[in-house]
């Protein structure tokens, strides 16, 4: 079977279609906006500190009054960044401070990109147990929010985390662990950076690793009959339904001793960024044909690579994106209710669905506490209005006790939430301690944690 990458796998699909038819800034002026990724959110601060060291950022903090965001690869998409203070910027603050070969832990700075996180570790001889399909974030940011990769027995980023130090907005330096002070850790492991300033992080890893992808077409109801049991089969395993179409990309990666396979994979997913377009630009009604012949005479692929390149290099063109965890058990019927809604409604939507599968972990406010969920992400290219479509399928991950993604558009205030994350009370109590003045927030987050 001729090497294939995602990239590759995919563009095959678009063909098919086609044929059928500034680093250190200390300080900026108000007027200078911070926008992120996709371009739904923009701020105006008052300014950006951006420290070069702990010992700077200290000063600034003990210096300054006013509010405090953190800032880190702008790839959230609800508004837990804007503010009218100043930005804290992390830019200096990366690349491996130590490891432990024995513990086969590594310490970062909290600003290093995941990208640059998996060559790092993979030189000093320790890789992340898993990885999100896009690795622009950094460190900070992942495991403010909860971010996550797929596989059944595999946790959030948060759930690998050792130890971390956090600077809280009077300058003072705590360095946590679950040993030390196991609440203000596990409250720090998804801290929706509204305690402080997180600057370095402690991972458990483990040595490197190669996957083996296969990449396949499966028709979307006959893959949902067996989800549990294909996602069980495989160390990740990934499901992307389209959403007016009825064949789903299915991505399942085992790990292997094979060397690595070089594909000839561009340095971008132009191919589906194509099919995605030319399905955005063809009328509801006409969609459904057009995607059944494209994707559904796709031979399948596979590739062999280390696991930081093989689970990351999937790309989107922009977009903005609403994701929601549901208890696992209930997770193919709340998919089923999702393409029934998307359908039937005749909303217009381009980009698939994506189904991964995360274990439970320990932090408080991860979307894991307590047990395994399943996530089910929904995506609106960048230039349309994304209300519509996720006004209709939010209540349906709510009617399955769905928690959202910290770092993705959702609706909800402190009284859902409190009742989706069980700890959210406690860590409140605990961002007051840490954070009595109100440094820390902003609108979204007051809303969020009842105040």
């Amino acid at each position: 079977m001729k090497p294939l990458s995602r990239r590759e796998f995919v563009a095959g699909a678009a063909l098919a279609a086609l044929a059928a038819a500034p680093h250190r800034l200390h300080a900026a002026p108000a007027a200078t906006p911070w926008r992120n990724w996709s371009g739904n959110l923009v701020a105006h601060p008052a300014g950006r500190l951006a420290p070069r060291d702990e010992d700077e950022l200290v000063t600034m903090l003990r210096r300054t009054s006013g509010p405090l965001r953190p800032v880190g690869a702008g790839h959230s998409f609800s508004p837990l960044v804007p503010t009218d203070g100043h930005l804290v910027v992390l830019s200096e603050f990366t690349g491996l401070v130590r490891t432990d070969p024995q513990a086969m832990t590594a310490e970062l700075m909290a600003g290093t990109r995941l990208s640059d996180a998996g060559r790092l570790l993979h030189a000093a001889g320790q890789a992340m147990f898993n990885l999100p399909d896009i690795d622009r974030q950094t460190l900070a940011g992942a495991i403010a929010t909860s971010t996550h990769g797929t596989g059944v027995n595999l946790k959030s980023l948060s759930g690998y985390v050792t130890a971390l130090r956090l600077v809280t907005p009077a300058g003072q330096v705590l360095d946590l662990s679950a040993e030390r002070d196991p609440d203000t850790f596990h409250a720090a492991c998804v801290s929706l950076g509204a305690l402080g300033i997180v600057t370095r992080i402690t991972l458990r890893n483990r040595p490197p690793f190669r996957l083996q992808t296969r990449f396949s077409v499966a028709k979307t109801e006959e893959i949902i009959d067996c989800l549990e049991a294909c996602a069980a089969d495989y160390r990740h395993f990934d499901l992307m339904p389209f959403l007016h179409g009825d064949y789903a990309l299915v991505t399942a990666q085992r790990e292997t001793d094979d060397p690595a396979v070089p594909t000839t994979a561009a340095d971008d997913d132009a191919g589906f960024i194509e099919l995605v377009k030319l399905i955005d630009r063809t009328p509801v009604a006409e969609r459904r044909a057009l995607i059944n012949s494209a994707v559904s005479g796709m031979a399948p692929g596979e590739s062999v690579d280390w696991s930081f390149d093989a689970l990351t290099n999937f790309r989107f063109d922009r977009f903005n994106e609403m994701e929601y965890s549901v208890p696992a058990d209930a997770g193919p019927a709340c998919l089923r209710e999702i393409l029934q809604a998307v359908a039937s409604d005749g909303i217009e939507v381009a980009i698939p669905l994506e189904y991964r599968t995360v274990a439970a972990d320990e932090a408080w406010l991860s979307m894991y506490h307590g047990g395994p969920r399943v996530a089910i992400s929904v995506h609106r290219l960048a230039q349309h209005d994304f209300r519509p479509l996720f006004t209709r399928v939010e209540p349906i991950f709510w009617k399955y006790e769905g928690r959202p993604h910290w770092g993705k558009v959702h609706s909800l205030g402190y009284d859902r939430l409190s009742a989706l994350y069980p700890r959210l009370g406690d860590f409140v109590a605990l961002q007051e301690s840490l954070d009595p003045r109100g440094r820390m927030l902003n609108d979204h987050l007051r809303r969020m944690l009842g105040k």
